[in-house]
């Protein structure tokens, strides 16, 4: 998990995902990256390690969608390590926060704020790829 912390660090993207292929660089914003691998790309997560800037309630429902095994962030919300502990994911992380901020500092992500009644990743889904689509008009 080291040498994908330092990936991260060193190479200023988003997500770093290893899997049996090798090493995936991701660096677009929020969970974008994560939601077009689970579609277009799933074995790419399949039994993956992944290091991750922020990982929330919705990351984490990807993530765990996607058949990831061990999950590293530096900064993971609450929510997100209750889902991925329930799920048998490894997590380690560097601070743990009661929740994601939005990127204006005014509040609560609004996918981790989506994401908050649902107790499971699949729930979590639908209200992801809706926001994602909204966003994209």
């Amino acid at each position: 998990m080291q040498q994908l912390i330092d990936i991260l660090h060193h190479e200023k993207c988003s997500c770093v995902i290893k899997n049996k292929s090798g090493i995936r660089l991701c660096h677009q914003r929020g969970v974008k990256d994560l939601l077009e691998l689970l579609k277009n790309d799933p074995e790419v997560l399949t039994e993956a390690s992944i290091a991750d800037k922020v990982v929330g309630k919705g990351a984490a429902a990807l993530m765990i969608l996607g058949g990831v095994r061990h999950v590293y962030a530096y900064v993971m919300s609450q929510p997100a390590l209750e889902l991925l502990t329930a799920s048998g994911v490894k997590t380690e992380y560097t601070t743990l926060a009661p929740n994601i901020i939005n990127r204006a500092g005014t509040g609560v992500c609004p996918v981790e704020s989506r994401c908050a009644p649902c107790k499971t990743a699949s729930e979590c889904l639908p209200l992801i790829e809706d926001f994602i689509n909204q966003i994209q008009k």
